[in-house]
């Protein structure tokens, strides 16, 4: 067994997994940043139509820090937090980018702030 592998009803999603499934919102912001808007619609029109079953496998779990998860459920958490980070690019601009907004590459988030 793998630790970079995904739940048994998921193994089909690791090559999303392979590219997205990333630990942190600012890593997942980098992605999405640089990749290409088809990247994102194929990541999107893929994971979307399962999205209810991964939360759905995921809410078996206790509400815990994804540290506390098992390695496989957290790369899948990982990998529905990534849909999070899309779905605006796909949904409301149809870029990587957020027109006229906030320069990402200023933005660190509190929680990973403390991190560092």
């Amino acid at each position: 067994m793998s630790d970079t592998s995904l739940p048994e009803p998921f193994t089909d999603l690791e090559p999303l997994a392979a590219v997205w499934a990333l630990a942190t919102e600012t890593e997942r912001n980098q992605q999405r940043l640089s990749s290409t808007m088809a990247q994102i619609q194929a990541f999107y029109d893929t994971l979307l139509p399962r999205m209810e079953a991964v939360l759905t496998y995921l809410s078996t779990f206790p509400p815990e820090p994804p540290d506390a998860l098992p390695q496989k459920a957290r790369r899948l958490l990982y990998l529905a937090l990534a849909m999070a980070e899309i779905t605006t690019a796909v949904e409301l601009h149809q870029q990587p980018s957020v027109p006229a907004g906030f320069d990402p590459q200023r933005f660190i988030p509190d929680h990973e702030r403390t991190k560092r």
